[in-house]
C-alpha cells in the first residue's frame, strides 16, 4: 500500500509502513481520539486529501504497535466479516 509494506486480513490492509510512520485503519471516532490526544495525526498519503478511518503513528516501542495493530485487525476484521 503507499509503495510500502502492508498487513493484510482476507485481503483487506489493515496497517501499514509509510515514511516511517505505522499507518492503521481504524474507525473514525478512534482516529480523532488518538489524534486529540497527540497519539497520532490523521494521515494523509501526499494527495491533499486526508483518510478519515486512517491515522500515523510515530515511531513507539514495539509494545505499542502490537496492541495498535491488533485493534486494526480487529476493525478491519469486523468490517468484512
Amino acid at each position: 500500500m503507499f509503495g510500502g509494506i502492508a498487513l493484510k486480513l482476507n485481503n483487506r490492509v489493515f496497517a501499514c509502513l509509510f515514511k516511517g510512520q505505522l499507518v492503521l485503519k481504524l474507525s473514525k471516532e478512534r482516529v480523532d481520539q488518538l489524534v486529540a490526544a497527540h497519539e497520532g495525526e490523521n494521515f494523509d498519503p501526499g494527495m491533499g486529501r486526508v483518510m478519515r478511518e486512517w491515522v500515523a503513528v510515530d515511531p513507539g516501542t514495539p509494545d505499542e504497535w502490537q496492541a495498535l495493530m491488533q485493534e486494526a485487525r480487529s476493525f478491519v476484521g469486523a468490517l468484512y466479516a
